[in-house]
């Protein structure tokens, strides 16, 4: 006996709900707020607004990223 023949079936797309839209539309982050993080052996620059610098093995480097990205996002 196949036990996927006794699932129920779905309903139809007209019978469900829309998901529902937020009443104000998210806001963007105001200013930038850089750091680094480290993954293994690599550190790489991370900021408030989604951006990720590339992996690097000098935490040197990735703070240099991250000042890079700051003044090009204003």
């Amino acid at each position: 006996m196949d036990p996927q023949s006794k699932a129920p079936p779905s309903p139809p797309l007209g019978s469900l709900p829309l998901p529902r839209t937020p009443a104000e539309p998210a806001q963007p982050p105001t200013g930038h707020s850089t750091s680094t993080t480290e993954r293994g052996s690599f550190c790489l620059a991370v900021c408030s607004c989604g951006w990720t610098g590339p992996a690097r093995r000098s935490r040197d480097l990735a703070r240099k990223d991250a000042t890079r990205h700051t003044p090009n996002q204003e």
